[in-house]
């Protein structure tokens, strides 16, 4: 079938506001982000406290050149949520979950040369209904797929791996009638050199086609080197209709067993971090350079794989990690039939969870970068008869869909205990009781003592209070492993959130078992690798998490009184959890799990905020650390800098302005820890083998008096309705950041516009949608969309954004050219 890119030409509106004028919109959309914060909203800090609503969307449908026996299908990759898609008066589909994608036939529902109206109802009034920020709306890309009477369906290629030496695949074909078809083999690199393999095959009347083949010479993909492949089909039917589909996919196994994790027969470690499916300050908005971006950037510190927790992520951001390299464990949801917020999807998954599967299925198989399923997270039911029975109904219907990939499920471990004494830290009873709660209160607070908190948000904070060894350890009562082991036997790997402690003794107690560490401290990753290089059944880590990300506020930040004038409440916006921060800057504890995670030596630089030594902060056991790679400190000279190197090192050796401060030997960590004075200059740090030899050295130099606001493009130039990042930092002119400078920033673009601008500050009462913000350690960013009209000629744009200060002196511009 032919694609048509469905993404302009879209208008929204509330639902049931008749008076309320619609608004032009392109899609993909977050409506929830232009809401209201307020402290009532009935998801607290899951959400931001962004307000929930519902709304419906529409764009005309016209049928130019349409034949009558002509058919098109609407395929929606992502609406939130409880989604009904509507024809003029005729509702034609009801999707309840808002993070799998669904298609609609309109086939012979509308007349050639006649027009209707698609009408798009997006449900997210009731609240609460995530753990974390939702968005709303159809916040992933629609494509409408056109075709003749008979066709090849829009996912109705599928390419799976025999062997990689020597390459055999096996292409499957499902049409909507019986036929031939030809498949052609080509490389996805543009290369002309024709064909690897061209072979006709016969279409079953039921549709189906299937041929193994030969491919002499192909690459396999792996992390190091992604070569990917297209596989195009030619199908005429019986009748004599023509129509022609494509599909990108990698040549690679994945195998499972006693030898650990095996990709292309190659034993593999993942060193993976979770992220959730926002985009920082861009709300959920799925936009193809957003989620490749965020795949550039966990792949550049050091991380090969990410976990789509809790929900399977975008085609977009599949379609990244086959480009670039990175593993990929597809997870399908965060409950099962026990509520853990009041209107989570748990009223719908006992009816809807085949379907989904399936779906999520559809949408993985062709992508090398999947090498793993999830049936889910934290879900307590896994501790009952009930819960163990759908755990093996999951597992052996994935197995059913697709016997290539291993699955798994997220277990606390320490959650399943909880549960069997009547403390369930989830439960249907208690996500009322917190619904209950919510709706009595005339203030927001969610202290322990004070409020009482119940469902994650309770385990949150204690965790917080009392450190991350309260999880860990209590990972390791003797009866949870009576509580985990019925639904761990089912899975082919056994998923361990924050049970590291648990490893060792479960390896000798289970000989056949598989352990990943599908959720883990940034901190636990030294030990992780000791454990790992020496048990191969030990298959990997994803650390909580890899990029922050909007609500469940507040649960992974070190923030001060400065910054946060109370360290709960109506402001606070972002977890705080990420080894990137929100605008994708990586901080001190990426710079640690480059080093401890294996992939690099070090030396790196990095220091605990100077000018908040020695003041409280908020509590989280999800932070090891706020250090930042800086040196510039000004107005802090004399007060205690806690200094980190984090090496592979033997010893450290850290110097100031040419002096010896402190020498500091392997104690089972790569994180070296020192204390001194902050004094102007240059602070240099020197790593050592056992037997003395210098392995590298790193260096922060303070910057100079003179301050000013430096741009930088994540690209060159951009394309047409492309996006482009761009960072505002406060520098010195030689581009040394200054992270204490801290001012309010405005920004304009001409030649495109501002899609959102903001910082990575968890507490930030503003938003991204104002076209101003503060900055935060210095830095902002801004997100600039080009004109889709500009560049048609080749010559493009150009695309302008000026940045000004609120003090009027200084100001900042970047010219980008706008070119295909």
């Amino acid at each position: 079938m032919q694609a048509t890119d469905w993404n302009q030409g879209w208008h929204y509106r509330h639902l049931r506001e008749s008076k309320e004028p619609w608004k032009p919109v392109e899609l993909p959309h977050d409506a929830m982000l232009a809401e209201p914060r307020r402290a009532d909203a009935p998801s607290e800090a899951n959400s931001g406290w962004f307000v929930g609503r519902d709304y419906e969307y529409c764009k005309k449908l016209r049928a130019d050149g349409l034949r009558q026996q002509d058919s098109m299908i609407l395929e929606f990759e992502g609406v939130y949520q409880h989604s009904e898609v509507w024809l003029d008066d005729r509702r034609l589909s009801f999707h309840p979950y808002g993070y799998t994608g669904f298609f609609v036939d309109l086939s012979g529902k509308i007349r050639p040369g006649q027009s209707g109206m698609i009408r798009v109802v997006a449900r997210n009034a009731q609240q609460p209904n995530s753990r974390w920020y939702s968005g709303a709306g159809i916040y992933r890309p629609v494509t409408l797929w056109s075709a003749g009477p008979q066709y090849l369906y829009p996912d109705g290629i599928r390419v799976s791996t025999l062997g990689v030496n020597p390459c055999v695949i096996r292409v499957s074909l499902r049409a909507s009638s019986g036929g031939t078809a030809q498949v052609r083999i080509m490389r996805n690199d543009k290369d002309e050199t024709g064909p690897l393999a061209d072979v006709a095959v016969p279409v079953d009347t039921d549709g189906r086609a299937q041929v193994d083949i030969d491919l002499p010479g192909a690459q396999p993909w792996s992390p190091e080197s992604p070569t990917l492949y297209e596989c195009q089909a030619l199908f005429v039917s019986s009748s004599g209709c023509h129509d022609q589909a494509q599909a990108t996919f990698g040549i690679r196994t994945v195998a499972w067993g006693d030898q650990g994790l095996l990709i292309n027969g190659v034993r593999r470690i993942l060193k993976g971090a979770c992220v959730h499916h926002d985009n920082g300050i861009l709300g959920a908005c799925a936009w193809p350079e957003a989620e490749e971006r965020k795949v550039k950037l966990l792949k550049r510190n050091g991380y090969n794989a990410i976990r789509s927790a809790h929900n399977p992520c975008s085609k977009g951001l599949l379609a990244a990690c086959d480009r670039l390299g990175m593993l990929v464990l597809d997870e399908y949801a965060d409950q099962w039939y026990i509520h853990k917020t009041i209107h989570d999807y748990a009223e719908y998954l006992p009816k809807w969870w085949r379907s989904d599967l399936a779906d999520m299925v559809a949408k993985d198989f062709n992508h090398p970068s999947v090498i793993m399923y999830s049936i889910g997270n934290e879900v307590s039911e896994t501790a009952q008869s009930k819960g163990v029975e759908l755990t093996r109904r999951m597992v052996d219907f994935l197995h059913g869909q697709d016997a290539s990939r291993p699955v798994t499920c997220g277990v606390n471990i320490f959650f399943n205990f909880l549960s069997s004494i009547g403390l369930g830290v989830y439960s249907s009873k208690k996500a009322a009781k917190q619904a209950a709660h919510d709706g009595r209160k005339s203030s927001v607070s969610p202290s322990i003592k004070r409020h009482g908190s119940v469902g994650s948000r309770f385990f949150n904070e204690m965790a917080g209070i009392m450190g991350a060894d309260f999880m860990k350890r209590g990972a390791t009562l003797p009866s949870c492993d009576r509580l985990t082991r019925d639904a761990f036997a089912l899975m082919d790997v056994a998923g361990y959130n924050y049970g590291i402690k648990r490893y060792l003794q479960d390896l000798r107690r289970y000989p056949r078992r598989l352990i990943l560490g599908t959720e883990t401290f940034c901190s636990d990753a030294d030990e992780f690798m000791r454990l790992a290089s020496r048990c191969p059944r030990l298959i990997g880590d994803f650390v909580w998490a890899g990029m922050d990300y909007l609500g469940e506020v507040g649960v992974g930040a070190w923030e001060y009184r400065q910054e946060a004038p109370r360290f709960s409440g109506l402001g606070w916006l972002t977890a705080g959890s990420g080894r990137l921060d929100l605008t994708g800057r990586p901080l001190g504890e990426a710079l640690y799990t480059r080093v401890a995670l294996g992939g690099e030596t070090g030396p790196y630089l990095a220091v605990r905020p100077v000018n908040h030594s020695g003041e409280r902060h908020s509590p989280s056991a999800w932070k090891m650390t706020d250090a930042l790679d800086s040196w510039s400190w000004d107005g802090c000279e004399g007060r205690t800098a806690q200094v980190e190197v984090y090496a592979r090192a033997h010893e450290v050796v850290l110097m100031l302005n040419g002096r010896c401060l402190g020498r500091s030997r392997w104690r089972g960590s790569t994180r070296f820890r020192f204390s001194c004075p902050y004094e102007h200059g240059l602070l240099e740090a020197l790593a050592y083998d056992s037997s003395g030899g210098l392995i590298g050295r790193s260096r922060l130099r303070s910057a100079a008096p003179q301050t000013t606001v430096r741009l930088a493009a994540d690209r060159d130039s951009v394309r047409p309705g492309g996006l482009c990042f761009v960072r505002a930092r406060y520098t010195d002119q030689q581009g040394i950041d200054k992270p204490t400078v801290s001012g309010d920033l405005t920004a304009r673009v001409q030649g495109g516009r501002l899609l959102a601008f903001g910082c990575a500050a968890p507490y930030n009462p503003e938003g991204f949608l104002t076209g101003h913000t503060r900055t935060y350690y210095g830095q902002a960013l801004a997100v600039v969309q080009a004109d889709r009209s500009a560049g048609s000629d080749g010559s493009g744009g150009p695309i302008l954004l000026e940045i000004k200060v609120s003090d009027g002196h200084r100001k900042a511009a970047l010219r980008l050219p706008i070119r295909w």
